[in-house]
């Protein structure tokens, strides 16, 4: 196995058709708000592309690639609504366009082409958000979240999370033993709850479909065995 690294070539428009996605790429990216994103700002980043001798292979940004390829061929008729009104799409401009994006275009091996396309997916999900720096930049966006990816609720949720478990302690008390006990959900036919609640009419605390269930099961354990009964 050689030791190289990727050595910038140069960059370029390309069309879609002229594009590989990278073979066993792992990750599922959100393609429709990708398309969002790029119909309102844009393309402002560039897709990483490897020459090999079949072709350019895509490293970085196959979502977004299928994202164009999603759009097709413009112009798209649909205008990207904003709160200061209404303007062409960021892909097409409501132009003719054939299917393309602007390429980084790379030469490496096919160890450190693995290596892009790996981190390129696990470094987003590594990375943390300041809560208080996120909510004061979405302040900015004046209730118009369009290509932002994020959407009213998870603005909610931003705004006012969830309840920590500290928290919830502090309201209801530390869990007892039993809230962690299996919980049995069933349908049965109103035939047969009645045949359940004629069984265990007899039951100590019949107010309790639990304590009703475990008189049943004591009863059938202590039932005789009908292959050993005289």
């Amino acid at each position: 196995m050689t030791d190289s690294q990727a050595t910038y070539v140069r960059t370029v428009d390309v069309p879609l058709d002229d594009l590989q996605p990278f073979p066993g790429n792992a990750k599922r990216g959100d393609v429709p708000v990708i398309l969002d994103s790029l119909r309102r700002n844009g393309q402002y980043r560039s897709l990483i592309a490897r020459q090999t001798p079949d072709g350019l292979v895509v490293l970085a940004g196959n979502h977004t690639m299928q994202a164009l390829a999603l759009h097709g061929p413009g112009p798209c008729g649909k205008p990207v609504t904003t709160a200061r009104g209404e303007r062409p799409c960021g892909i097409c401009g409501d132009q003719p366009w054939e299917p393309g994006a602007r390429v980084e275009i790379v030469t490496c091996d096919d160890d450190t082409a693995r290596r892009i396309n790996l981190v390129d997916n696990k470094s987003a999900e590594n990375g943390q958000y300041d809560r208080d720096a996120l909510a004061e930049l979405l302040s900015y966006m004046d209730d118009d979240l369009g290509g932002t990816g994020y959407t009213d609720a998870d603005v909610k949720l931003l705004i006012a999370p969830p309840p920590s478990l500290d928290e919830l302690a502090d309201t209801y008390g530390d869990p007892e033993a039993d809230d962690f006990w299996p919980v049995l959900k069933f349908k049965i036919s109103p035939e047969l709850r009645d045949a359940f609640y004629g069984l265990t009419i007899n039951c100590p605390n019949p107010n309790d479909d639990a304590e009703r269930f475990r008189y049943l099961l004591e009863r059938a354990r202590t039932a005789p065995d009908p292959e050993t009964a005289g």
